[in-house]
């Protein structure tokens, strides 16, 4: 059982009741339940937390049962970048498109997270245009990991990594794009930096 049918069982709401209280119609909340629709608008997500007195990432099923109170706590916001420009500090960057929510205990080390709405097919179709990936930001990776990577002073890019002894290639996963290759030397001269490597992927419902 869904955890969002669970929760309206529990309440004892019916798929009606639900519907009306966030403004959609019953026949879409069931398609929630069943799973048939499982990209869930960020806003509908927090509309529904409310209503079943929950928090997003337990209808998201992330985390366990708790208490709406508790709901702010479980999670924090990073922003989504358009771009990345050259020499800025991803702290310093005024290209905010959008906000995206991740749970807490991601941060839990200390580590930092941004997100980058993607353009372009040469990830499909893995990836999206339009897509956004949520990113720890670092500077190193291990081979064959999706990291957001910076060549040349240029904005950041998105691509597979495949490390080898004398280089690194940067691997589009659609084969109408060229792989990438820089030398050792090059990295270094150039220089090509890895900013952030994938942690998860959000994608919005395609109406």
């Amino acid at each position: 059982m869904s955890p969002i049918k669970k929760r309206r069982k529990e309440l004892g709401y019916t798929l009606a009741e639900l519907a009306a209280m966030v403004g959609l119609r019953d026949a879409t909340i069931q398609r929630y339940e069943s799973g048939e629709i499982q990209n869930i608008k960020k806003d509908t997500i927090l509309k529904l937390a409310k209503v079943l007195k929950c928090s997003p990432g337990y209808l998201m099923g992330w985390t366990e049962l708790e208490s709406i109170s508790s709901a702010a706590e479980a999670f924090v916001k990073i922003p989504v970048l358009g771009l990345i420009p050259a020499g800025v500090p991803i702290e310093a960057v005024e290209d905010i498109i959008d906000y995206e929510e991740i749970p807490s205990s991601y941060c839990a080390g200390g580590e930092k997270y941004f997100a980058l709405k993607l353009k372009g097919n040469s990830m499909y179709p893995e990836y999206h245009s339009g897509d956004v990936v949520i990113l720890k930001q670092q500077e190193t990776c291990n081979t064959n990991e999706d990291c957001a990577v910076m060549i040349n002073g240029g904005d950041a890019t998105f691509k597979r990594v495949v490390r080898q002894k004398n280089g690194i290639m940067l691997k589009p996963l659609n084969p109408n794009y060229d792989t990438l290759f820089y030398t050792n030397d090059e990295i270094e001269q150039l220089p090509v930096r890895i900013i952030g490597v994938f942690k998860e992927l959000r994608r919005r419902s395609e109406k």
